[in-house]
């Protein structure tokens, strides 16, 4: 086609004139600069603002970030964000200096406009989450969540804070698909895992509940012990995967588990939690027919009670003794020495409601002790220490 003359000349009119415009513009850009650099008063006119409003432009620069990085002073910091609004971090400095003096509204206003600036800033988006949270404003707050989703998808940590603030809407459904969106993003999501466990654990799916509990404490045990949650709470998660695994038929895994409860409950001196791990492990042990190891942790929380001085602990075990050992068995005598002790227990501590269930039981082994039964409550310590070494 090129061989058509039409064609050719086409393209070699067409390349002519761009030459010609490029020569041209090339010509009144030279001409330009030629103007610029002569001494005509408009061009050193010229020459002199440009200098000036780059020398005013870097001043005010440099007062912003001197007011922003070296002082911690509020008014400094609004003159600063006043300078220049669209510093994420800067509003996020603001944000935090207006908190500690008291002011949240001017703080949720300098968070708002950081979020504004950097919606995917995560020190923002947090410190305005945290807020709204410490407010109650559970939906304000699960708006942000799923705005700041829009730009960071895959972040983590805003998907456990969304399902969190879902749980608080009543979503369940919601929170338990953040939760596992969670941690197909990152794995290592312990709170994902915790989250995840208890809201199972209220819905009745305990063995669900207890892999999640398991990997909740897998995940902490990785972790520096600075990091790690308090003993305390350590324990009493321990206990509620094990309470999971008893409901679930998952009997083993239940004694192991509280046996890690009693043996962290040791090592770090949560005496009360020792008992109560004592105590549950040994409802377990009498439900699966192993009665002696019943009866050693029944006596041993007992003594953990009297050492702690827990009256509320102690009466509620010495009342489940004495009805372990009155079902097992033994002696109706040291059965009812064990009640009269929790009743004499729950009358010491103040404004203590006595148990339905406590006068029935007592009442029971009275018409069955008969004579017995009026004597023995008179000096019920005999009994109660030969209850507290009994063995098969």
């Amino acid at each position: 086609k090129l061989r058509d003359g039409r064609i050719a000349s086409l393209l070699l009119n067409s390349r002519e004139k761009i030459s010609d415009a490029a020569s041209e513009a090339t010509g009144y850009f030279a001409a330009a600069g030629k103007w610029l650099a002569g001494g005509t008063v408009g061009a050193r006119s010229l020459r002199v603002g440009a200098v000036l409003l780059l020398l005013v432009w870097g001043t005010v620069d440099q007062v912003r970030y001197y007011l922003a990085l070296n002082t911690d002073d509020v008014y400094d910091l609004q003159r600063a964000a006043a300078l220049d609004g669209f510093d994420s971090s800067l509003q996020t400095r603001l944000a935090r200096k207006e908190m500690e003096n008291g002011e949240p509204q001017q703080a949720e206003a300098a968070w708002r406009r950081a979020v504004q600036a950097n919606p995917a800033d995560p020190g923002a988006r947090q410190g305005l989450l945290r807020l709204l949270v410490d407010q109650n404003r559970f939906e304000e707050a699960f708006d942000l969540t799923e705005a700041s989703l829009k730009y960071t998808p895959k972040d983590a940590n805003l998907l456990v804070d969304r399902g969190f603030l879902a749980l608080q809407r009543g979503h369940s459904d919601v929170a338990i698909a953040s939760w596992n969106e969670a941690l197909r993003v990152d794995s290592g999501q312990s709170l994902a895992h915790l989250f995840l466990a208890d809201e199972l654990d209220r819905e009745g799916k305990a063995q669900a509940a207890a892999s999640h509990y398991n990997s909740f404490l897998e995940k902490i045990a990785q972790q520096p012990a600075k990091d790690r949650p308090a003993p305390d709470r350590v324990i009493a998660i321990a206990l509620r995967m094990a309470d999971c695994q008893a409901r679930s038929s998952q009997t083993e895994m239940a004694v192991k588990s509280y046996h890690l409860a009693e043996k962290l409950a040791l090592q770090t001196g949560q005496a009360k939690l020792e008992s109560v791990a004592d105590v549950n492990e040994a409802e377990l042990q009498t439900k699966v027919g192993k009665l002696d190891d019943a009866l050693r942790l029944y006596q041993r929380a007992l003594q953990l009670d009297d050492s702690t001085g827990d009256r509320s602990a102690a009466a509620q075990d010495w009342f489940a003794y004495g009805h372990f050992l009155d079902d097992a068995g033994f002696p109706a005598r040291l059965a009812y020495a064990c009640i009269v002790k929790s009743e004499k227990v729950t009358q010491s501590i103040p404004n203590a409601a006595m148990p339905d269930s406590l006068v029935a039981a007592r009442k029971q082994l009275e018409k069955r002790l008969a004579g017995e039964a009026a004597t023995l409550p008179l000096n019920p310590e005999p009994a109660l220490q030969e209850a507290l070494v009994l063995r098969r």
